[in-house]
Parts: structure tokens; C-alpha cells; sequence
């Protein structure tokens, strides 16, 4: 195998895991640390997917590396539109 395949594998592999990471959270509501793990995973999966420039990895794993501050602000702002109310 190739040294650019691999860099491939290894750059959507790491925003698979990102995105896998957000589930408990997300999708089943409920508290898990492991979102923080797209701080350790989403930079290696960057510098992956830089090596073999491909834009949209690199774009996608950026976005996984501020998913937090997306979904936050995401959060406060439906939050905002709804008034407060559940």
C-alpha cells in the first residue's frame, strides 16, 4: 500500500471516529467525555489529509476539530429562536 492511500485511510478514518465520537451526546442524549476526543483525533486527521491535499478532508476534519463551537452556538441560537422554551 501506497503512501498516499494510507494517508487517505487514516484521514477518513479519524473523521469517522470524530463523527462517532459526537453519538452518545447527540443522538441518545446522553453525557459522555468522549466528544473530546475530537481535539486529540481531528488535527492528525488535518495533517493526514494535507499531506495528500485533498480539500474536502481537510475541510471536514477542521469542521469536526470546532464541532463543539458549531453545535454550541447552534444550540443557544435555536435556544434563542424558541424563546427558552423546551
Amino acid at each position: 500500500m501506497n503512501k498516499e492511500k494510507l494517508f487517505r485511510i487514516l484521514s477518513i478514518s479519524s473523521l469517522m471516529v470524530c463523527i462517532t465520537v459526537w453519538v452518545p451526546n447527540i443522538v441518545f442524549q446522553i453525557s459522555s467525555p468522549l466528544w473530546m476526543l475530537t481535539f486529540i483525533i481531528a488535527p492528525a486527521g488535518i495533517v493526514f489529509a494535507s499531506l495528500i491535499k485533498n480539500s474536502w478532508l481537510i475541510v471536514s476534519n477542521i469542521a469536526m476539530l470546532f464541532s463543539f463551537f458549531i453545535l454550541m452556538f447552534a444550540g443557544y441560537f435555536i435556544n434563542y429562536i424558541i424563546g427558552g422554551i423546551p
